[in-house]
């Protein structure tokens, strides 16, 4: 399958798509729904004020999340997309136990991309085990869907 990902662009898309605020936030909304900004502390504890205002900014700037009715951050399509393509990520890691028999689950998503990384600038022949080969297309399918991952610059937050 020819792409037309640069190897700074494919680095770029991992680097947002594995970041684990980023990861958290958007399978928290598909799992539960639209949060508020005020509520994103008390869902998601374990992320600093940073980090969440980060991964909040950063779901905006890419079209991942928007604000509904009312002000809360729900998922958009490509988010939802996004979070459909994590889940099957996810459940082949933990099928092969990778990268260990017990691993939280943005740690999954965060080894099956960087395993997909140099593989989405060649065109190279699909090698290997079939499920990964899958993955490697659904990863390139949903980055040509979305090409602002790779190639908007990550948004610079207020000092």
């Amino acid at each position: 399958m020819n792409t037309a990902f640069t190897s700074a662009e494919a680095q770029r898309a991992v680097e947002v798509l594995a970041s684990r605020p980023l990861v958290r936030l958007i399978t928290e909304i598909d799992d539960n729904g639209a949060i508020p900004p005020r509520r994103l502390a008390g869902t998601l504890p374990d992320l600093s004020a940073h980090q969440l205002r980060s991964a909040s900014d950063t779901a905006r700037a890419h079209g991942l999340v928007r604000s509904a009715p009312g002000a809360a951050l729900e998922l958009t399509a490509a988010g939802t997309e996004l979070a459909d393509l994590y889940d099957v990520m996810a459940r082949w890691a933990r099928r092969h136990a990778l990268p260990a028999p017990v691993c939280e689950f943005s740690g999954r998503i965060q080894y099956v991309l960087d395993l997909l990384a140099p593989s989405l600038t060649t065109d190279c022949a699909d090698r290997g085990e079939a499920d990964l080969a899958r993955l490697r297309t659904l990863l390139i399918q949903w980055l040509a869907g979305n090409l602002q991952v790779a190639r908007v610059p990550e948004p610079e937050l207020a000092a």
